[in-house]
């Protein structure tokens, strides 16, 4: 066996621990126990630290049993383990399926990490703005952009494990609404919105037309009332900068 293929049988050990792979190891179960240890440590290091908050939500044994399975399941697939929480929320959706809660609040924690280290993007310049043909625009939203449907109150348990305060029972919401995360200069932001404005702000995501924006609007809430809300978003993206480019078509 040459060290290529060495290689590729240890590495399908430390997946599946698998007796035939450790056979063609020499069978040492007693060193190979060490690295196998080693491998699943590291790996559950890697869950709770990209997940501090929902680990106390869901208490120790049950994050570390969910972490195992995840971990059995899903061997690392990037050069880094900072990737590796990404596909952790899928795996609570099946560990979880009856608690909403813990699915909305591992997605804040994902989304944080990820636009914490998203492609950078500069405010934009309020003097573009007054050069624009609005009927024309189009809008670019900043790429550290998450957005996530929301049923619970998982906005409100997060930020209170985050303030280290007493977090409330989780409950569903009367109206679902929605979810954004984003960075703004060094620090990534948390914002509950409702329903109206995440399906607004994922129009722009797929079509960036501000036209498309108020017509969008306007099929629901009327031409006046439409337009003028348009305008408010606008207003509201810009000021917390997750609008970061326009330009006529």
């Amino acid at each position: 066996m040459n060290l290529a293929e060495l290689q590729q049988v240890f590495s399908h050990w430390l997946v599946s621990a698998s007796d035939e792979s450790a056979q063609l190891l020499g069978n040492n179960a007693a060193g190979l126990a060490v690295y196998q240890n080693n491998y699943r440590a590291q790996l559950v290091g890697c869950l709770e630290q990209a997940f501090p908050h929902l680990r106390r939500w869901v208490g120790e044994e049950a994050f570390l049993a969910a972490s195992i399975t995840h971990i059995d399941s899903h061997p690392p697939h990037a050069w880094t383990l900072d990737a590796y929480p990404e596909g952790f929320y899928a795996t609570l959706k099946d560990v979880f399926p009856r608690n909403p809660d813990v699915h909305e609040l591992a997605w804040i924690e994902s989304a944080l990490n990820e636009a914490f280290v998203a492609a950078d993007a500069e405010p934009l310049a309020p003097q573009v703005l007054a050069e624009l043909d609005w009927d024309t625009a189009v809008l670019s939203l900043t790429p550290s952009l998450r957005c996530h449907g929301l049923t619970t109150n998982a906005e409100a348990i997060w930020s209170a494990l985050w303030q280290e305060t007493q977090a409330p029972e989780a409950v569903m919401l009367e109206q679902a609404g929605g979810l954004l995360v984003w960075r703004r200069q060094f620090t990534s932001r948390l914002r509950q919105v409702d329903a109206l404005e995440l399906a607004a702000l994922q129009q722009v995501q797929a079509h960036g037309s501000f036209a498309g924006l108020c017509e969008f609007l306007v099929e629901r809430l009327g031409e006046e009332a439409g337009v003028m809300r348009a305008g408010e978003y606008l207003a509201t993206w810009l000021g917390s900068e997750l609008i970061v480019g326009v330009r006529d078509v």
